[in-house]
């Protein structure tokens, strides 16, 4: 018997999208490492990879995290 249980994160209840498997979980399937959550609904979860999308638009987007355009200085690009 191990000394220490391997334990996942999470709660039945909660929607979570498996990177891994490509699929929507409920409770701790799968590693953390492996899923994107928890969602309080399954659709939110079904729809993961798309609000990561839009969420990575709005970083790429957002004037915070470019400070050199921010400030007034050229991009190095």
């Amino acid at each position: 018997m191990p000394l220490f249980k391997k334990r996942t994160a999470g709660k039945p209840g909660e929607w979570y999208y498996c990177l891994e498997h490509k699929k929507v979980e409920e409770g701790p399937e799968c590693p953390a490492k492996d899923r994107f959550g928890p969602y309080p609904t399954r659709a939110e979860a079904d729809h993961a990879m798309q609000t990561a999308r839009e969420r990575n638009v709005q970083w790429e987007n957002d004037p915070k995290w470019h400070d050199a355009t921010a400030a007034g200085t050229p991009d190095d690009d």
